[in-house]
């Protein structure tokens, strides 16, 4: 029996609506808020927030001395064309070079790492 349900992943950030822009760009969704803490409300019922963080440092990836926190993985059918739209909102490649993976790694906006992951 589970002790909890999961409610919403939410990702430190030193703009929460510019980053809940940049994924409702990716995702899809409706963001709702201003201010310190904001949602991407997406299709299907889920949610991400995203929370102001005072001293915001962004992870660092691949970094063995530095532990990356999490990271998304994000399904999609075309990589290539997935890679244009997230590049064109503000995504910077940090590992995206080899096209014979199934996955391509980069970071948001404020330096969380995603991947997008080939279904």
């Amino acid at each position: 029996m589970a002790i909890a349900e999961l409610g919403v992943v939410v990702l430190d950030c030193p703009e929460p609506r510019a980053l809940a822009d940049f994924y409702a760009g990716v995702l899809g969704g409706s963001v709702e808020g201003e201010g310190d803490w904001v949602d991407l409300k997406l299709p299907g019922g889920r949610s991400l927030a995203f929370q102001a963080a005072t001293g915001f440092v962004p992870p660092k990836w691949p970094a063995p001395d530095h532990s990356q926190q999490f990271h998304l993985d994000l399904t999609v059918t075309d990589l290539d064309a997935a890679e244009a739209g997230v590049l064109a909102l503000g995504a910077k490649p940090l590992d995206a070079e080899d096209r014979s993976r199934s996955f391509r790694v980069y970071a948001d906006p404020a330096g969380h790492p995603f991947c997008l992951c080939a279904c």
